[in-house]
């Protein structure tokens, strides 16, 4: 059976990138996230946008809850709503995956250390292939430990946790080849 891949784009909304919460490269990840998304439209294969959504914070339609200007984004785009870290917990992400056939995920987004994290981890025990972008996920300072830190610590991580049927690897953009 064939695999067909999708890309994640997790969380990348104006509410997480202020001045008060700034992220480790995030003018970098962006770019390479919106040539990722440019790759994957090129093969008609789909982009897939994770948007966190909650109450206070992230409010719909409020100006934190937007997707970055600075992000391609197209009409052909899917976006699936979250309110967990977990972009599969209570959503219709697997559901939409399953439609289209999806068995690889490549994954990027803010944060690495929470919703990058956790949606990696599930996606794992559901059995997909998975493709990290080494360099196409940030995150902000930890009290003890700076985020350039934080994101080399999660990629040694990921690169190292037993696959359960599906299969998982961590590597930079320029590494990415899309069949």
């Amino acid at each position: 059976m064939k695999n067909i891949q999708a890309l994640l784009i997790i969380d990348m909304q104006k509410g997480s990138f202020t001045s008060e919460t700034p992220r480790f490269d995030a003018e970098g990840v962006i770019d390479r996230i919106n040539q990722l998304t440019r790759i994957f439209r090129s093969k008609n294969l789909p982009v897939i946008f994770i948007q966190h959504q909650g109450i206070g914070e992230f409010e719909k339609d409020s100006w934190e809850w937007e997707l970055l200007d600075e992000l391609e984004v197209k009409t052909s785009d899917l976006i699936v709503s979250k309110t967990a870290n977990d972009a599969f917990y209570k959503t219709e992400l697997v559901e939409k995956l399953s439609e289209l056939g999806i068995s690889e995920l490549y994954i990027t987004g803010c944060a690495t250390d929470f919703c990058v994290e956790s949606t990696i981890q599930s996606a794992l025990v559901k059995d997909f292939n998975i493709t990290v972008i080494e360099d196409g996920h940030t995150t902000g300072e930890w009290p003890f430990m700076d985020s350039k830190s934080v994101i080399q610590h999660y990629n040694w991580v990921w690169s190292n946790l037993t696959p359960t049927n599906g299969n998982i690897q961590v590597k930079p953009l320029h590494e990415i080849s899309i069949p």
